[in-house]
């Protein structure tokens, strides 16, 4: 694995890329190739994680853990449904939590694949769906988890989980459930314009979430190695979130 030298600085992070030898051929990906990149045993991790040093996951999962027990509830009677779960390095975080029941959902199916390669018994079930355009039969399927908690880490923004999958996965969640996320720090600037952005703040910042812990943090570092900083977010669901809240 190959950093370029140049060219990067003005590059956002769905812009950003790697070089990656193998078997002798030089190839170009995107950070956010996901395809690609899970069809590779262990690149995933040794890219984000060994390399950029990406923390998001324990923070998430630790902010969660904190505001569960500060309610005076438990992770053991969690319902959980990670979005964006990719090949479950959240989800190992929340089986560490002791979690009830954890369903993991991705809009590829080369996540789920490596999902049941690398951590095959993880997840109590594993569905590869678009959140954004939910069929009547996958909602009803996923309304019988009877979810109370949503989790969705390093997912949100860059295109990778639009407003709309992200709302349609809050609204299956029950009222009094927990929601924890992260999003880059940009996003929560009321000069963002982006449709995420303008989402986001509607959710956190009006009566749709009770936020009990909102924490800026390092999520990784760039391939310059500067950080880069999001905020982990973890509150209780107030109501479901109307459809025509989101920015057209």
């Amino acid at each position: 694995m190959q950093f370029p030298v140049a060219e990067s600085d003005h590059l956002d992070q769905d812009e950003t890329y790697f070089h990656l030898v193998e078997d002798g051929e030089q190839m170009r990906l995107r950070f956010h190739d996901y395809a690609a990149i899970y069809r590779r045993p262990g690149l995933y991790e040794q890219l984000f994680y060994d390399r950029l040093k990406c923390e998001s996951p324990a923070k998430v999962a630790s902010i969660l853990r904190s505001a569960v027990a500060q309610a005076g509830e438990v992770s053991s009677r969690l319902r959980v449904l990670d979005l964006g779960a990719g090949n479950g390095i959240m989800g190992e975080e929340l089986r560490r939590l002791g979690v009830a029941r954890l369903l993991g959902a991705d809009i590829i199916s080369e996540a789920a694949e490596a999902c049941y390669r690398d951590r095959p018994s993880l997840y109590d079930d594993y569905v590869v769906c678009d959140f954004a355009e939910i069929d009547a039969e996958v909602r009803e399927e996923l309304r019988s988890w009877s979810f109370n908690c949503l989790t969705t880490v390093a997912a949100l923004g860059f295109g990778d989980i639009p407003p709309l999958a992200f709302v349609n996965a809050f609204n299956l969640i029950r009222p009094d459930g927990w929601v924890a996320f992260n999003i880059k720090q940009t996003f929560l600037d009321h000069r963002e314009t982006t449709e995420l952005s303008r989402t986001i703040r509607e959710l956190v910042f009006t009566d749709y979430l009770e936020i009990h812990h909102l924490e800026r943090y390092r999520h990784r570092l760039s391939i310059e190695g500067d950080p880069i900083f999001y905020y982990a977010i973890a509150g209780k669901k107030v109501a479901d979130v109307p459809l025509d809240l989101i920015p057209g």
